[in-house]
């Protein structure tokens, strides 16, 4: 590896691939991210480190898109990475339920023209990638917790059969021409920096309205549902440490603790004096046509392994999204009041 080493990251402008570039800019790599061709500019999160090219000169990002294996091809030939990230997806759960045929196209078939485009570049450059391969807990599925590296996969989403596809596939490709390629099987991450229509955000962006008197509903699907949450900023790491040992392999990361969404309720709307029942609705469109009720990893072997651990825990989580969310939500009464409407960008 180069003095400098050299990043190439695949949806670096989402919450885990803006956490990834601000952890690689800190170790001293230049970093390289791709971002998709749109009519409007979608690097809000990254923007702190992009916009001041004096600030963070070793920043650069490209066009490109895992459905188009030739761009690809172009952006590693051009840069020469020492290690990819792959983090690019449509990663909304339900809505891969409503556009499958895309969800399965960018998740699945688009891990296969990258691993393609790594061994090709490796063929003739002679030069050596470590890949890293974003998986979900959501493969799991309906198997039972703890769910551990070694549980069988039971899928319940398109997106969560496309993430199994690309696992194994990653395994495929390690084990049949020898590539550095690691499969991190993230359990549920999140930070002030997820997207409004994820569950945890969608409930913090709510809460911190209804305080303000900006919202007076929430709706929401299975309360029910159980899940091991993290923070993003911690999970980074892990990421990182997968391409820094001696040989390849899979790990799971997770907090190996899980709490329900109303529990997650009771954090977020507590911390703003509010009980949450008298603002929450059920909506049977935020409902899946198949439900995965409990998910809880067992990290044992990324602390082992990785000497990976979690630094946040849920109540510390919470409290960070509903404070964050709180400043957006005092920013759009300000703008209310000077006629110039909302921030909000997401019904709820």
């Amino acid at each position: 590896m180069s003095t400098k080493p050299i990043a190439l990251i695949t949806g670096v402008t989402g919450q885990d691939g803006s956490y990834l570039t601000e952890l690689l800019l800190s170790k001293g790599y230049t970093v390289h991210g791709i971002i998709r061709r749109s009519s409007l500019f979608n690097t809000d999160r990254i923007d702190h480190l992009y916009v001041d090219p004096h600030q963070h000169p070793n920043l650069f990002l490209h066009y490109g898109d895992l459905s188009d294996a030739g761009a690809l091809r172009d952006v590693l030939e051009d840069i020469q990475p020492d290690e990819i990230y792959n983090l690019g997806a449509q990663s909304h759960v339900r809505v891969s339920f409503d556009q499958p045929e895309y969800t399965v196209d960018v998740v699945a078939v688009g891990v296969i023209r990258l691993l393609e485009a790594i061994r090709s570049y490796q063929k003739h450059s002679g030069r050596s990638v470590r890949y890293y391969q974003a998986g979900s807990s959501e493969m799991f599925g309906s198997a039972k917790p703890r769910q551990h590296e070694d549980t069988r996969f039971q899928p319940r989403s398109p997106y969560a059969c496309a993430k199994v596809y690309a696992h194994y596939q990653v395994i495929n490709h390690r084990e049949s021409y020898g590539l550095f390629a690691c499969n991190g099987i993230l359990f549920n991450h999140e930070s002030p920096r997820r997207g409004e229509t994820f569950v945890t955000r969608k409930i913090t962006r709510a809460a911190t309205r209804i305080k303000l008197g900006l919202q007076d509903k929430l709706f929401l699907g299975n309360l029910d549902a159980k899940r091991d949450w993290g923070f993003a900023g911690d999970y980074v790491e892990a990421m990182w440490r997968m391409l820094q040992q001696d040989a390849p392999d899979d790990y799971v990361v997770a907090t190996g603790e899980s709490i329900s969404i109303r529990d997650f309720l009771d954090l977020v709307f507590g911390r703003l004096d509010l009980d949450w029942q008298r603002y929450v609705e059920i909506d049977p469109r935020y409902f899946r046509p198949a439900e995965v009720d409990h998910l809880e990893g067992d990290p044992a072997k990324s602390r082992k392994r990785l000497g990976w651990e979690p630094r946040t825990d849920i109540r510390t989580l919470a409290a960070m999204m509903v404070d964050s969310d709180l400043r957006l939500a005092e920013k759009e009464v300000v703008l209310r009041a000077a006629g110039h409407g909302g921030t909000s960008r997401v019904g709820f």
